[in-house]
């Protein structure tokens, strides 16, 4: 498929219809509250960050985030536990702030339905890369969500990602696209996205009783969601895998 990439710096115009792309995530991943508070604002606040790729018919067919953030400074350093949160809290501090960055984060690459399977996924994140190294910035970080974890919720992240196939590649096909574009794997995120909602809440997003004191398996799911009907609520608590590019 022939596509063509641009930002929303670029194209402001085009902001509407990028959020109206249609997607296949979970709705449960839509209200993690740090997302909800803050990926729309890339859009707004770092519009250069905001990337979509149009056909050839000028339709939206996938987008793809990020921030940039300051990792080289005090109370930092290294990758942190928290993952995807940690890194959009960082970064609209360090915006807010103005605090220089040192290292972009991506932070989400979606596909339209109609579009997948034709490798859009690699052209997205390869423009990501190219665009971080034109501004300057040595490294692109990813706290990645393993694309065919959620077929086995219960199976130890540690273990899943280190899985490779005889040629040394991942065998986690998304995992694997980062690593042909030359990222390595870095540490593991435990707690990259939480999303704590109320069992009439999760009944919604997902169809299940949610009546029962035990780990839910769920549709879309990496791990299993904890749920605690005495209590009144359930809790999903992501792992990713940080992968780090350089450039």
């Amino acid at each position: 498929m022939d596509v063509k990439v641009s930002s929303i710096a670029e194209q402001p115009d085009r902001l509407p219809a990028l959020f109206e792309m249609a997607d296949t995530w979970p709705e449960f991943v839509t209200n993690d509250p740090v997302g909800t508070a803050y990926f729309r604002r890339i859009a707004g606040d770092l519009p250069e960050y905001a990337l979509f790729a149009e056909d050839e018919h000028g339709e939206i067919v996938a987008h793809g985030f990020s921030v940039p953030f300051a990792l080289d400074t005090d109370g930092r350093r290294t990758l942190p536990a928290r993952g995807w949160d940690q890194t959009l809290l960082w970064a609209f501090a360090d915006l807010r702030h103005g605090r220089s960055p040192d290292t972009v984060s991506a932070v989400s690459i979606t596909i339209a339905p109609r579009a997948q399977g034709h490798g859009l996924s690699a052209v997205m994140l390869s423009a990501m890369r190219d665009r971080a190294r034109a501004r300057g910035f040595r490294e692109v970080v990813a706290p990645v969500r393993p694309s065919a974890k959620h077929r086995e919720p219960h199976t130890p992240i540690t273990e899943y990602a280190r899985r490779v196939r005889p040629d040394g590649l991942p065998e986690d096909p998304w995992l694997r696209v980062h690593a042909r574009a030359g990222a390595h794997i870095d540490s593991i995120a435990p707690a990259s996205m939480t999303v704590g909602a109320s069992l009439e809440e999760w009944r919604r997003w997902t169809g299940l009783p949610f009546d029962t004191a035990e780990d839910v398996e769920v549709p879309g799911a990496l791990v299993p969601v904890r749920c605690e009907p005495e209590r009144g609520y359930a809790v999903y608590v992501e792992p990713n895998v940080w992968m780090r590019h350089p450039l």
